[in-house]
């Protein structure tokens, strides 16, 4: 799977200037991540799917990461928001997974709907930013918050079809472009009884689907997961950033004359090269401490992931920076590989799980036995 998203990763560049033309993924890029049964990569296997755990998640979403930024975040939260159906009760999944052993959908963590319970369910209104994944969607899984008969209120997600929602075109973008991350607005939609997936007990890695698949990778809690599907762009980008000004350095060499590689290129493409192995070692060490502790893992351990995903992000920015700085002005053509991945890493760093400063504040307080606010951990 792993050599499938490698060679998928030429692919993705060579067809990233178009996707950001298009605001939003190419046909031929999801196809091809169709055929290649990419998005089946954590789907259970009594559903037809490979059930790969978040090492092999890591190290796909990488490679695909690679080639482009844009479309790798589409591709990576695809395959989470596989893995976030499969933590649904067991009626809806025998639903969704009888014709295919995946489905497609954006997933809008920020719960800005409103819903009304009525006999059978609840009916949801609303409009939903940064549904990324909607332009080859199957489904939707937005969220809301339902106040329960305790009065307790809880953010949950809600599943209902890609059919029963409106699309509005919002996303223009400097960052990110192809994502096509528009707006979904829905009116009055019946979300019946078995839909709905709780915030909390996914956090805790406690929800239906731990209990119905053996498998402890459906016992993991959900912000690692999610973070991890949106770090591995910037990583990918960074260590493409890598690559590319290698490449250019040895262009130089081979064209001789006044354009001779210094002293100093040598030292900039090697502190940059350490400085993306640093960041992969790191993730990779998480992806290892989440697999082992799962749903056991203390609020230290979850701040603690919070702020080494921020932490690898915040450092692949500055990997591009400094490549970009020594790599000349023509990185700065809107065609420039560079160019896009400084403009996509940039726009991954302000995702509201990657603000570092939030994170290192959360994680302080944590390791001084202080209360934790919010669920963002």
């Amino acid at each position: 799977m792993v050599g499938r998203a490698k060679r998928l990763s030429a692919l993705l560049a060579a067809e990233a200037r178009e996707a950001e033309a298009l605001r939003r993924p190419t046909d031929t890029v999801i196809r091809a991540l169709e055929e290649a049964e990419i998005f089946k990569l954590m789907a259970p296997r009594v559903y037809g799917g490979f059930e790969f755990d978040l090492d092999t998640f890591f190290e796909v979403g990488l490679a695909l990461s690679e080639g482009d930024a844009s479309m790798a975040w589409v591709a990576n939260f695809y395959i989470e928001h596989v893995w976030i159906f499969c933590l649904f009760p067991r009626a809806f999944q025998e639903e969704l997974f009888a014709s295919r052993s995946y489905a497609l959908a954006p997933a809008m963590l920020s719960p800005t709907g409103q819903v009304t319970r009525v006999e059978g369910g609840y009916r949801l209104n609303g409009r939903w930013s940064w549904s990324t994944g909607i332009m080859h969607a199957d489904w939707v899984l937005p969220a809301a918050i339902v106040t329960r008969e305790d009065g307790k209120r809880v953010p949950m997600f809600f599943a209902l079809p890609r059919s029963e929602v409106r699309v509005e075109d919002t996303w223009f973008v400097d960052g990110m472009q192809a994502t096509g991350s528009n707006d979904v607005l829905i009116e009055d939609a019946f979300i019946p009884d078995g839909r709905m997936l709780s915030f909390p007990d996914m956090i805790e890695g406690n929800t239906p689907g731990a209990s119905l698949h053996p498998n402890p990778l459906y016992r993991t809690p959900m912000l690692p997961t999610l973070g991890l599907a949106a770090a591995m762009p910037a990583l990918g980008q960074a260590r493409n950033s890598v690559r590319l000004f290698k490449e250019r350095l040895l262009a130089r060499k081979a064209e001789g004359g006044t354009r001779r590689v210094g002293t100093a290129s040598y030292m900039r493409l090697a502190r940059a090269e350490v400085q993306v192995e640093q960041i992969y070692l790191l993730l990779r060490h998480l992806v290892e401490d989440v697999m082992r502790l799962r749903n056991d893992a203390t609020r230290v351990d979850r701040t603690r992931w919070a702020t080494q995903l921020a932490h690898a992000v915040d450092q692949s920015k500055s990997v591009i920076a400094y490549v970009c700085e020594a790599a000349g002005a023509s990185g700065h053509f809107q065609d420039s590989p560079l160019g896009r991945a400084a403009r996509d890493v940039n726009t991954v760093g302000a995702h509201i799980v990657f603000d570092l400063d939030a994170r290192l504040e959360l994680h302080g307080a944590a390791l001084l036995g202080e209360e934790i606010p919010g669920i963002l951990v």
